[in-house]
């Protein structure tokens, strides 16, 4: 098994919109009719507006997530010399399997290596369970007094946070 992680290109968009949905739809996080569906797969947006990311699984698209900084349009929660991932989701298919884990791996390097960046975070859906557990894992911590109810909705997301 080989995990590649790269920035995606347009050639992957089709991909990353299909993982997406699936991801979020076949585990129950949200309903097909929930507006958010369309946020999910509105890709082409988000590579105008982020960074986007994927990890392959011996040469196939398997997961993907978009970068974003402070004062950015994808940014929900980053503060200045945060980076902030958003929208991190694997191929049903293959979770579980070190996708997910290879990606924010690699964003944190990435984090790393850039000048005024300190922290990466995250907000994350209370129901995410095991997208939970791999972050704490891999050192993030809950920040409670930063997470924030969805406009218009009626669910938290937790904060999560990795100082570099």
């Amino acid at each position: 098994m080989s995990i590649t992680v790269r920035r995606a290109t347009p050639a992957d968009f089709e991909d990353i919109r299909r993982i997406t949905r699936e991801a979020y739809l076949k585990a129950g996080f949200i309903d097909a009719d929930n507006p958010y569906v369309q946020d999910l797969e509105n890709v082409e947006h988000r590579a105008e507006h982020a960074e986007l990311w994927v990890a392959e699984k011996d040469g196939a698209v398997a997961g993907s997530a978009a970068v974003t900084f402070a004062g950015q349009p994808y940014a929900d929660i980053a503060n200045d010399g945060e980076l902030e991932f958003r929208m991190l989701a694997v191929d049903p298919a293959v979770q579980r399997g070190g996708v997910g884990r290879a990606l924010v791996s690699a964003i944190v390097d990435h984090a790393r290596s850039l000048d005024g960046i300190h922290a990466v975070s995250l907000t994350s859906m209370t129901s995410m369970l095991g997208a939970h557990s791999m972050y704490l894992s891999l050192g993030f911590e809950r920040v409670p007094e930063r997470d924030w109810t969805v406009p218009g909705e009626d669910y938290v997301l937790w904060v999560f946070r990795l100082e570099l």
